[in-house]
């Protein structure tokens, strides 16, 4: 699993990042300053951290030129500081990325993966395709909202939360039926099929979402 350090004063913006990386299986450790950030640094080893720059003690960009001194791991900046000076010194100083706030924390996600993978710190296939916003019950392919039915919405979560592992037709219908669809076996292939159109490139030649004949159903990221 990735590990971030977020480097955020601000608690709100920092619980609403932390809440959707962790969605996304990355872990977040927050630091609020810079001198809590240098000595979680000590003990534990990050592979991305994300820097703010409107910081208490020392201004964010002398942070990162520190970071960079000390650590050759990613950084990207997320700030409300949109100045083109700020931009051009916070390059120049180390980081490798600059989000001005405000911003949707899947832009994040997908500078985070361009980042990690430019810098060899995962490979292309690791690359996250779904992501899952729980708040709004609203699940993305390729950074897209899906359109998405309740039970389907359902059914493609358990897939994404078990990715790998293969699920059973019964177990499919229990995660379902609270939103009252008829969770008979056909009915079951009938949710699967609706699902493979919307995901798959070819819904006849499934590379998400296979069949596993006799049991259920296995869902895999490629």
């Amino acid at each position: 699993m990735i590990q971030t350090l977020l480097i955020e004063d601000d608690l709100a913006i920092a619980e609403v990042l932390t809440r959707f990386l962790n969605q996304n299986d990355i872990e977040v450790i927050h630091a609020s300053k810079p001198s809590q950030a240098l000595n979680i640094l000590k003990k534990e080893s990050v592979d991305i951290i994300i820097l703010d720059l409107t910081l208490p003690e020392i201004d964010g960009l002398e942070l990162c030129s520190q970071l960079r001194q000390i650590l050759q791991v990613p950084i990207i900046i997320s700030s409300a500081r949109s100045d083109i000076n700020d931009k051009l010194t916070g390059l120049e100083n180390g980081a490798d990325d600059y989000l001005a706030k405000p911003y949707d924390p899947r832009e994040l996600l997908a500078r985070m993966q361009s980042v990690l993978k430019r810098t060899g710190k995962i490979a292309p296939t690791e690359n996250v395709r779904f992501i899952v916003d729980e708040e709004s019950t609203t699940i993305f392919h390729n950074h897209a909202a899906l359109d998405l039915t309740p039970a389907e919405y359902q059914i493609l979560k358990l897939f994404i939360d078990n990715s790998g592992q293969t699920i059973s037709r019964a177990d499919i219908a229990n995660s379902i039926e609270s939103h009252r669809f008829e969770s008979g076996m056909e009915s079951i292939n009938v949710l699967i099929g609706r699902l493979r159109k919307k995901i798959e490139d070819d819904a006849h030649k499934p590379q998400y979402l296979k069949t596993i004949r006799g049991i259920g159903y296995r869902f895999a990221y490629i």
